[in-house]
């Protein structure tokens, strides 16, 4: 029985046509001829020798101690994925099923804490392990082993690029992803009361932010038909030329939609920066602190400010 799914393994190998077994290289340089059936007994190889060679690689995998977020049953599971699509492209040259579930991969176990140092070294363990094979295997002919290693080597340097590469931008995409996120949560525009919005800024603010946080207030002020806006800035330290513009504009714009805007919490220093950009005060609302923004945006909105009555005492 063995022999007969070897014999037909065998069969399915042959009838890949050459043009498929060649992985193109990135160059693009014509890959020889006689690569062609050294790749075909490369992968019959690897294809027999699946079993004791996956697991020869994740008990590398465990004893370098990579994947530690991860169990040994996960290990071997993500070990067998690799190892087929790996298998497969020696076959067939065709990189994006590899790069599909490289993209796959990452975004699974990227969140887990897993970092591109150790999915670029199970590769490389990879590469080892079948490099190991093929010596054992041709180590009496040595001629054909270098023939053997030189088929192999440029596909498998394709190979880990590839699964490097693949994880390298899902994890970028990840961050960017972060930082949008941590971006909209350091710039939360808050409903006070109706018509009126409050925008308080703390840390850092780049040209990328604020012009985030314009599009988040102009958006937070026709979602909510504001009328005023209250824009704290006591927790930044420092404004450049470029952004105090943008601030500029961005009051200018939020005007252009009815809504009055008013700046609180004005350092030294930011004020004169706004003085030294040329910026017209006196269109622009300023006031010391939030409390008295609050109070003055409550004004122009028509709202009163009434005391307590004290409770009165009673007399025994």
């Amino acid at each position: 029985m063995d022999d007969l799914k070897t014999k037909r393994k065998d069969e399915r190998i042959r009838s890949v046509s050459p043009s498929r077994l060649v992985p193109p290289p990135d160059n693009e340089s014509t890959v020889p001829e006689s690569t062609v059936p050294l790749l075909r007994e490369l992968v019959a190889h690897l294809r027999k020798n699946r079993t004791q060679l996956r697991e020869e690689w994740a008990r590398r995998i465990t004893e370098a101690k990579l994947l530690t977020a991860m169990t040994r049953e996960e290990i071997f599971a993500e070990a067998t994925s690799v190892y087929d699509n790996y298998v497969e492209v020696l076959e067939t040259g065709a990189v994006e099923a590899l790069q599909a579930y490289a993209r796959d991969l990452s975004e699974r176990i990227i969140p887990r804490g897993v970092e591109t140092d150790e999915v670029v070294g199970i590769v490389l363990l990879l590469r080892d392990v079948l490099a190991r094979s093929l010596f054992a295997k041709y180590q009496a002919d040595f001629q054909l082993l270098n023939r053997i290693l030189d088929a192999y080597e440029p596909a498998a340097n394709r190979i880990a690029n590839t699964v490097a590469v693949g994880f390298v931008q899902e994890r970028e995409r990840i961050i960017r992803q972060q930082q949008e996120a941590i971006r909209e949560l350091s710039t939360p525009v808050l409903q006070v009361r109706e018509r009126l919005l409050i925008l308080p800024i703390i840390g850092v603010i780049d040209p990328q932010r604020a012009r985030q946080l314009t599009e988040q207030l102009l958006r937070g002020i026709r979602t909510n038909r504001a009328r005023v806006v209250v824009i704290d800035i006591t927790g930044v330290a420092a404004m450049d030329a470029t952004v105090a513009n943008h601030l500029v504009q961005t009051v200018e714009a939020s005007r252009l939609l009815g809504a009055t805007v008013i700046v609180t919490g004005l350092s030294p220093e930011i004020a004169q920066t706004l003085v030294t950009i040329g910026v017209d005060l006196g269109k622009m609302n300023t006031v010391g602190d939030l409390q008295g923004g609050i109070e003055e945006a409550e004004r122009l909105l028509g709202y009163k400010v009434a005391p307590l009555n004290e409770p009165s005492q009673q007399t025994t």
